[in-house]
């Protein structure tokens, strides 16, 4: 049985979700962002209380079909952007089409319509706030973490975070208050 989980966005929220699925008796098969595979059914009166015990974890099942589109469209840039370290080999819309196997155009409006932000707007929000968590790390130069986001150049990184923030990543990493998003607030 396949799991939609709205909010499931990294590597602890997996092991909470996992940890929930073997109090009622149900090991994890398989699991990504957003998704777990189970073997066999889930009772009803089981799924009731896995349904509360996500919820009072942030964490929401997924039952209508446009739902988990939007998920698993949020998990897979969610991925790509904070946890990949390969360049992607084709653009950003031929990757969603291909893993949700639907035209990009259609995705594109059904996210637009629900999420009120468009793919590309969100894609570059989720890469500013891996851009903010990474210079506040200071591990790395600015051209580094551009080479790191797959920015073609420091300027096309730099110009897109302060459209998007309104500060110079220079800036930025100067400020005492750092404002970062979290992944599931974005």
């Amino acid at each position: 049985m396949k799991l939609y989980i709205k909010n499931m966005v990294c590597s602890r929220c997996e092991m909470a979700v996992k940890a929930e699925l073997e109090k009622i008796g149900h090991p994890v098969v398989s699991m990504t962002l957003g998704e777990v595979e189970v073997s066999g059914d889930i009772e009803k009166s089981e799924m009731q209380l896995l349904t509360n015990n996500l919820n009072l974890l942030g964490f929401e099942l997924l039952d209508d079909k446009v739902s988990k589109i939007i998920e698993r469209i949020k998990n897979l840039i969610v991925d790509l952007v904070h946890y990949k370290t390969e360049k992607l080999k084709t653009n950003l819309s031929n990757y969603l089409a291909e893993d949700l196997q639907q035209d990009y155009n259609s995705l594109s409006n059904l996210f637009s319509e629900m999420e009120g932000i468009t793919i590309e707007h969100y894609f570059i929000a989720q890469k500013i706030e891996r851009a903010k968590e990474l210079l506040i790390y200071n591990e790395l130069t600015l051209s580094e973490i551009a080479f790191q986001l797959n920015y073609s150049n420091v300027a096309h990184l730099s110009n897109q975070f302060k459209k998007t923030t309104g500060f110079t990543p220079t800036h930025f990493k100067k400020l005492k208050d750092k404002k970062r998003i979290q992944i599931d607030d974005l």
